[in-house]
């Protein structure tokens, strides 16, 4: 593959790089360096500057956006740019779930409602897909939806929808009929969040952290309008939405961004008469996953030019979940390792409960970015089964 840049792609990168240094907000970028989470004003406040420069949604039909079409190559050069920055990274419910269902398979007034406010990043959305019981066999899932009249009467819950208690509006498979074959008779539904008969219970995970919630649906009232396609193709929809969420778990440009901070940060640490960069275990495998991800980075690259020409993200977008995750978890895994014992969430100097911690200041965050990172193979369709897809897809199995 030829990876050389055009004199315009190096245009557009220093395009790009003028931009961060004029228009990322100090604040946020104070907060993003130190690890502190963002607040949702901040993201929206971002989300929405990007957009106005016309590099938010950068994946939709422009006829959407009103914004010129990004090549592949300035999609790569843009994400890579705004991973070294460390900027926040877009929420992707709206803009690169959501949106992508609507205008595939959506009513033209569906379309004209739904797709200027996730642009804007006026409504957010969070996905309605796990369920108690019905995670990895998503085709399993119970919560019911019976039509009567001209609406849908919701009842069930689901479980670890990310920031529902922030999101104004949910995009739902719901179960529609009971039929022998499970993968039938599940639909796509679009809820408002104020809907009454909604509750959204927080779940706090291992890091500390508010991120997941439980939602119950008791008798809440659907308008049949808000059916997204067919009633019964669920099932097509959300194989189609879930290639695209995997495509952008694996996170290629961040993942380049940590591992260069990492091995900045390892080669200040001394160990012996070297530092702990140079220590031939601790580099070994550093370059074990600086190969690894360079690999997988020219398989993002393969697939955003085929999606360019037309494609869809097919059992790539697996591989691509895969390796990103796995890398994910590694990297996350060696920073602990640099910091040992610093890195432990509960060290405190002097006695329990000062709430001083030891180390460098870039040491907090580390243990709860470790722990949170857990999951990570598990959400978009776990690994394992993600396994299954590629062997069915590639090998024929």
């Amino acid at each position: 593959m030829d990876l050389k840049f055009s004199e315009a792609d190096v245009t557009f990168r220093e395009e790009v790089i003028n931009f961060l240094e004029t228009e990322y907000p100090d604040d946020i970028k104070e907060k993003q360096d130190k690890r502190i989470p963002l607040e949702k004003d901040e993201i929206v406040r971002w989300q929405q500057i990007l957009n106005k420069k016309g590099w938010f949604a950068i994946n939709w039909p422009t006829e959407y956006t009103n914004h010129e079409e990004l090549s592949v190559t300035q999609k790569y050069i843009l994400q890579e740019e705004l991973a070294k920055a460390n900027t926040p990274t877009n929420i992707p419910f709206g803009v690169g779930m959501c949106a992508p269902v609507v205008y595939t398979f959506g009513t033209d007034e569906q379309k004209e409602k739904f797709l200027p406010s996730i642009l804007n990043s006026e409504v957010w959305w969070c996905q309605g897909y796990s369920e108690p019981g019905s995670g990895s066999d998503l085709a399993s899932l119970k919560t019911k939806a019976e039509l009567k009249g001209d609406k849908y009467i919701v009842n069930g819950a689901k479980t670890w929808t990310t920031l529902a208690q922030h999101a104004d509006w949910i995009f739902c498979l719901v179960r529609t009929e009971t039929t022998d074959i499970k993968q039938e008779g599940i639909s796509f539904l679009l809820i408002d969040m104020k809907t009454p008969g909604i509750e959204v219970k927080p779940i706090i995970t291992i890091d500390g952290s508010h991120e997941v919630n439980m939602v119950y649906f008791d008798n809440v009232e659907v308008p049949a309008e808000n059916l997204v396609g067919e009633q019964g193709q669920g099932w097509n929809i959300a194989k189609f939405l879930l290639a695209h969420e995997r495509s952008g778990i694996a996170g290629i440009a961040a993942l380049k961004r940590e591992l260069t901070r990492l091995k900045d940060l390892s080669s200040d640490i001394p160990l012996g008469e070297g530092t702990l960069l140079e220590d031939v275990q601790f580099r070994n495998k550093i370059e074990e996953t600086e190969i690894e991800l360079t690999a997988t980075e020219f398989t993002e690259l393969r697939t955003l030019a085929a999606m360019s020409q037309g494609g869809s993200p097919g059992a790539e977008s697996s591989i691509l979940k895969i390796k990103g995750t796995e890398l994910q978890q590694t990297i996350s895994e060696l920073f602990v390792e640099m910091l040992a014992y610093y890195a432990h969430p509960f060290y405190l100097e002097n006695e329990i409960g000062t709430n001083e911690t030891v180390g460098p200041d870039y040491a907090a965050p580390v243990m709860p970015h470790y722990l949170n990172y857990r999951k990570v193979t598990i959400y978009g369709g776990s690994n394992e089964i993600q396994r299954n897809v590629i062997s069915k897809a590639i090998l024929g199995l």
